[in-house]
């Protein structure tokens, strides 16, 4: 009889066990299609498809240094013309609300200044899922890769 308990404790773990990695895995494909929202405004130079997956409170730290808040973010984008822009090696990883989403980020195009420019970057993102289970990046930073 306990050999038959034990067996049930175990079918039931491991039950639980894949409805939490299933949950984690639909949560880091849900991370993913944010961020390939955010790729996709920049393929289309359309900074009103990130503007609501920005927080109120995002920081972006730039790849040379600077840190902006979202509004600075958000006019930067627009007055950004990509030409070009791709990811690779997007990775989400997800613990509890928060996820971190990495990858590599080249583009070309015109900087808001007008100069034409051409980058490679490894990115990282930090999402929050905020009370109303809506997920939204909260800071991001990029490095150039060299």
């Amino acid at each position: 009889m306990k050999r038959i308990w034990t067996v049930c404790l175990i079918a039931l773990l491991s039950l639980g066990s894949a409805s939490l990695l299933q949950a984690q895995t639909g949560t880091e494909k849900s991370v993913a299609a944010l961020e390939q929202q955010w790729l996709q405004s920049q393929k289309t130079n359309n900074s009103e498809l990130v503007a609501p997956l920005l927080a109120e409170k995002f920081i972006n730290t730039g790849r040379d240094g600077k840190v902006t808040d979202r509004t600075a973010t958000l006019a930067t984008a627009k007055a950004t013309k990509y030409n070009s822009v791709d990811y690779d090696d997007l990775k989400v990883t997800v613990f509890g609300n928060t996820a971190i989403a990495t990858g590599g980020f080249s583009a070309k195009g015109i900087d808001p200044s007008g100069k034409a420019f051409e980058t490679h970057e490894r990115f990282t993102d930090t999402w929050v899922k905020m009370s109303g289970g809506k997920w939204q990046c909260v800071a991001s930073h990029g490095s150039p890769v060299v």
